[in-house]
């Protein structure tokens, strides 16, 4: 059953008004971005990142009963009168809808950027340019997802969403785990190259800072969410701080330490803290239906605090979304340490390399001509007089395009499981307006289930050249 007519039509003028600001915000966006001093590669990120946060906040607006209320007030009682009995027009088939739109518009646009390596692509447009139609495109998708039958969003939310979702979450990790390793070999590097003492303080300071903020988080939990009665957050911390403990005893043990002399306490404090963070953030949103939970009951101004903490959320998503999708090149480019690596696995890297000009192309074809390599005419196809210096990908790109919406594709499948707390419908409170964002068990759990896998993928790249030299003997 599709959505009625009138439902779609809450205001057809207010949507109308909506894509005109849309394409002047655009239009205005494009020219604010070439009047600054900001690159293309960055630019359109924080455009995407920007959109994803903007979509977030509709979607769980749309889940609310105040959202709703005004929607009955503003369709005087026809919307409630249409849609109370299959949910078309809000909720959870509401937050699947536009989280879907988001989805099927970067799958979109991935596909039609598959094999941009530079600039010099006419398709690279398509990337960095034509914010007003893309706009228009993305606002049509979530305008065309309320005419499909909530059959096809019981099955994407229950199958696909729940599997891009989870692989999200594997990616982030991934990429995680293995940042940890090429901080630390990045600083190794630099102070041993350069000889330069600061970047072994930078190393063995950050440790040091990450260890003692692993204790601190630590007494908290256990200060405020472990009292009498609270045997479930008991068990997440004290199995945190066990695990935490192992994996930093592992990175320092000799058998590790022969197989990859580099691994130790930069890479395991960092991880340890990252993990420790979201046992923490795990048992903060824990209902307090055992009064273990004192932020709840702390809270003031309770509509103020929702919407911040949603904000938020949302802003952290959209960040960690935009970086892990600026990690395509990690999935096809060798780098010199990759414990993660099997032999018939690609290895990961979380930067390009430093110091790549970007008239690199033009010198090297002059060079070539100079010395009679190539005839001069070459040169006529290398004009760069209307070279823009703000273009920092005209002799190649920043990150793989198509891997970029692939990540916000399943970014915002990720937001319609969190928004609905994984498939499992809860009611609101009576006197809430809006929805407090994870504040379930299931929640919880997938938040402590991604810790416990990070411990997991962290000890595997630990002990994995231990048992498999052979396997990782490439990388060291």
């Amino acid at each position: 059953m599709g959505i009625p007519f009138s439902c779609l039509g809450i205001g057809a003028a207010s949507w109308i008004a909506s894509t005109a600001a849309s394409c002047f915000s655009a239009a205005a966006c494009t020219l604010a971005f070439k009047s600054c001093n900001c690159n293309n590669s960055i630019a359109t990120r924080i455009v995407f990142a920007i959109i994803f946060l903007l979509n977030s906040m509709f979607s769980w607006i749309m889940l609310s009963d105040w959202a709703i209320k005004q929607l009955e007030k503003m369709t005087y009682d026809y919307l409630h009168l249409k849609c109370k009995d299959d949910g078309s027009c809000y909720g959870v088939l509401a937050v699947h809808r536009i989280c879907f739109a988001l989805s099927l518009f970067h799958f979109f646009l991935g596909l039609l950027v598959v094999g941009v390596n530079d600039t010099r692509d006419k398709r690279a447009s398509i990337q960095n340019g034509w914010w007003g139609p893309k706009i228009l495109l993305w606002i049509t998708f979530v305008i065309t997802s309320f005419f499909i039958p909530n059959g096809f969003f019981m099955f994407w939310g229950n199958y696909i969403a729940l599997i891009g979702a989870t692989l999200f979450i594997l990616v982030g990790l991934v990429l995680l785990v293995d940042f940890a390793h090429t901080w630390s070999e990045k600083c190794l590097e630099k102070w041993q190259d350069y000889d330069d003492n600061r970047w072994k303080y930078i190393l063995i300071g950050s440790t040091i800072a990450m260890l003692i903020g692993t204790i601190v988080l630590t007494g908290i939990m256990y200060g405020y969410f472990a009292g009498s009665g609270c045997s479930l957050n008991q068990f997440f911390i004290t199995f945190n701080l066990i695990l935490c403990l192992i994996v930093t005893a592992l990175s320092i043990s000799p058998n590790v330490q022969e197989a990859n002399s580099r691994s130790g306490l930069p890479q395991a404090s960092m991880v340890i803290i990252y993990c420790t963070y979201v046992i923490l953030s795990a048992v903060a949103n824990e209902p307090d239906d055992n009064m273990c939970n004192p932020l709840t009951r702390s809270r003031g101004t309770r509509t103020t605090t929702i919407v911040i903490g949603a904000l938020f959320t949302f802003l952290a998503i959209s960040y960690s979304t935009s970086r892990a999708a600026t990690q395509g090149k990690a999935l096809i480019t060798k780098s010199d340490y990759h414990p993660l690596n099997t032999a018939s696995a690609v290895p990961l890297v979380t930067s390009q390399p430093e110091g790549f000009p970007n008239n690199m192309r033009s010198d090297t074809l002059t060079a070539a001509v100079e010395s009679g390599a190539i005839p001069a005419s070459a040169l006529d196809d290398d004009d760069d007089d209307d070279y823009d210096v703000k273009d920092d990908e005209k002799n190649g790109v920043a990150y793989n395009y198509a891997f970029f919406h692939l990540i916000f594709a399943i970014a915002s499948m990720y937001v319609a499981m969190l928004l609905t707390n994984w498939n499992n419908v809860t009611t609101t409170n009576s006197d809430e307006k809006l929805v407090v964002i994870g504040q379930t068990y299931t929640a919880v759990w997938v938040k402590v289930i991604s810790s416990w896998i990070c411990i997991l993928l962290y000890s595997w790249t630990l002990v994995g050249p231990v048992f498999f030299p052979d396997r990782f003997v490439d990388y060291f």
